[in-house]
């Protein structure tokens, strides 16, 4: 017999500014569950589970509580002012049979200083200290509202591992893709007012939610073809049968307002990156880069080539210096020594996650675009900038709302907007999956796939290094780094740690100074290839084969013997795609072998 829920809202509704915001939510939590609380930006997660906190008021509905249960929900923006220390702030929450140690313990995994004072602490260190204020009286129930955001990847995997071993019920909203996987053993989905749920982990989630969108498809096209008949049945039948069809026609009336009720799946961002021209082929190459600020070493002899279109991914904790090493190799910030050399046509553009771009009293209209006038141009296609507003799932109404009004997801989707407007050939991106929904974060691999330039990647998000980058770049504490092909787990099973080791390590070099470096643990072999290398072994015949057909088509027009003498320009530029091309082939060639000969060792072995 199923146990009854610790946590109940039925039929919840809600109504912002005469916009139905919820509309008979729901939401079940029973003993030991772990419910991922998944939807688009603004569809109402976050004031629903306010609402699951008791924190705010809702229009009708029903909220229950087992009297006993203790529920306990993750502050956005504390303020701990009033208290001496980090420690002290987290005490508060504690009640008289909690263990007095449990905050301290939360602290120290989730990398801060117990003893700190709480004056001129950082926006993550204060969500990082809510956070230990929630856990460390272990309630029957608890509400975490993104709560990975600003922790680097050790200290999410350090609160994965608790989460998981205290077996309390959690609902959960998170971008964080890998940690819903590890975490969630239900998935509630809140879409256009009302909720539905799957006794499913997030694993399966978007498979189940695709068949329900398929399915609800089916049903609309069914209703279309219905009103099709009946207004047909309206315009030939209805004046012979007025009396005795009243009740149809008003059945049709009905239909309609069917269909005009119906709140249609909110579409997804379209984007697209303005390539500029293609730089030369090594745009970034450091030598020996030495940087320090006092005793905290940034870099030490760091030396690195990117050529054009690496995809490099820098990973480690928070306060290991990655974006200070991202200015370094842009030359926004000079080394203390070595050199850092550019190649030709170098055109970066920088997402920053501090959204420092944005001014806050522009309106929307002219914050998104680059030039500041009414038309865009992204590569060969010139857009209106309502229409490209539109593209990022801007409603005309906040077309000349202020840039300060939007939240956190909203801001995030103007940055890439207006990034991805502006020519070029790196794209720098700096924590850009805070705030991001889980559909525009999987849109925005994609482009960044589809992007024929070089990216360089700061981020936290374990699933979306693997979707993204070709290199990993790891602070292994100290100032030195760790370069490893592949993504995150490509770069963990190269190292054959395990991650919470590595970067919790790695983290504490990076905060206490003064720790010895120690020497990284020799890495095991492998017994598989990576899934870049699977994927690379059998895509690169097929990419082979193409470039040979384009090869044969070169050779063939430049083997008109009057060509020169006609057109210099287009046999110069014939001669250079040739060249280009075969250099690309022979690559290519190469690396497949390489992968070949990988495989039939490993298989053999």
């Amino acid at each position: 017999m199923a146990r009854p829920p610790l946590l109940s809202l039925q039929d919840i509704s809600l109504t912002f500014g005469g916009t139905p915001l919820l509309e008979e939510a729901s939401l079940q939590v029973g003993p030991g569950e772990r419910i991922a609380l998944v939807g688009r930006n603004g569809s109402g997660k976050s004031t629903l589970l306010k609402i699951a906190a008791g924190i705010i008021a809702f229009d009708s509905g029903r909220r229950f509580m087992q009297p006993d249960a203790t529920v306990r929900y993750l502050a956005q923006e504390p303020d701990l002012s009033a208290y001496p220390s980090i420690e002290a702030y987290v005490q508060t929450g504690l009640g008289p049979g909690d263990d007095p140690h449990a905050g301290r313990i939360i602290l120290e995994g989730l990398g801060l200083d117990p003893d700190a004072p709480t004056t001129n602490l950082s926006g993550g260190e204060t969500r990082r200290a809510a956070l230990a204020h929630t856990l460390a009286p272990d309630p029957d129930v608890v509400l975490l509202d993104e709560p990975t955001n600003h922790l680097d990847i050790a200290a999410i995997r350090w609160l994965e591992e608790l989460l998981k071993a205290r077996r309390k019920a959690l609902v959960l909203i998170s971008h964080d893709r890998r940690f819903l996987e590890t975490l969630s053993t239900a998935v509630v989905w809140l879409d256009r007012g009302r909720t539905q749920r799957m006794d499913r982990g997030f694993a399966e989630f978007e498979d189940w939610r695709d068949a329900l969108i398929a399915s609800e498809e089916e049903e609309r096209r069914r209703l279309d073809k219905k009103i099709e008949q009946e207004q047909e049945w309206l315009r030939y039948g209805v004046t012979a049968r007025r009396k005795r069809n009243m009740g149809r026609l008003r059945n049709l009336q009905a239909l309609r307002q069917e269909k005009r009720d119906q709140r249609k799946q909110t579409g997804l961002a379209d984007m697209q990156i303005a390539s500029a021209e293609r730089s030369g082929k090594r745009l970034i190459v450091a030598d020996k880069l030495q940087k320090s600020f006092g005793d905290r070493a940034i870099s030490k002899d760091l030396s690195l080539t990117i050529m054009r279109g690496d995809r490099l991914g820098l990973v480690g904790p928070n306060g290991a210096g990655k974006t200070t090493l991202i200015n370094l190799l842009l030359g926004r910030l000079a080394p203390d020594a070595g050199t850092v050399k550019f190649g030709v046509d170098l055109k970066p553009i920088l997402l920053d996650q501090r959204r420092e771009g944005l001014d806050p009293n522009m309106p929307l209209r002219q914050a998104i675009s680059p030039s500041g006038g009414d038309q865009i141009t992204i590569g060969s296609v010139t857009k209106h900038v309502a229409g490209y507003l539109k593209d990022f799932l801007f409603t005309p109404e906040q077309f000349n709302t202020p840039v300060g009004a939007l939240s956190g997801g909203e801001r995030a989707r103007v940055l890439l907007g207006r990034a991805f407007a502006m020519e070029s050939n790196i794209l720098v991106l700096d924590e850009p999956t805070n705030d991001l929904d889980l559909e525009t974060l999987d849109l925005l691999a994609e482009v960044i796939g589809d992007y024929d330039g070089t990216l360089l990647l700061v981020s936290h998000d374990r699933d979306f290094i693997d979707r993204t980058v070709t290199t990993t770049l790891v602070a292994e504490g100290d100032g030195t780094w760790g370069e490893y092909p592949g993504g995150y787990s490509d770069m963990l099973a190269q190292r054959g740690e395990g991650p919470s080791e590595l970067l919790v390590e790695a983290r504490e070099k990076a905060v206490k100074k003064d720790a010895p470096a120690s020497a990284p643990k020799p890495a095991q072999k492998r017994n598989k290839l990576s899934f870049r290398e699977k994927h690379d072994l059998e895509t690169l015949p097929a990419r082979i084969e193409t470039l040979e057909g384009e090869i044969a088509k070169l050779s063939d027009q430049l083997a008109d013997p009057s060509l020169y003498a006609k057109d210099k320009k287009r046999f110069d530029t014939l001669t250079k795609d040739l060249t280009a091309k075969q250099a690309e082939r022979d690559a290519a060639e190469e690396r497949w072998l390489e992968l070949e000969m990988k495989r039939e060792e490993l298989e053999a072995g």
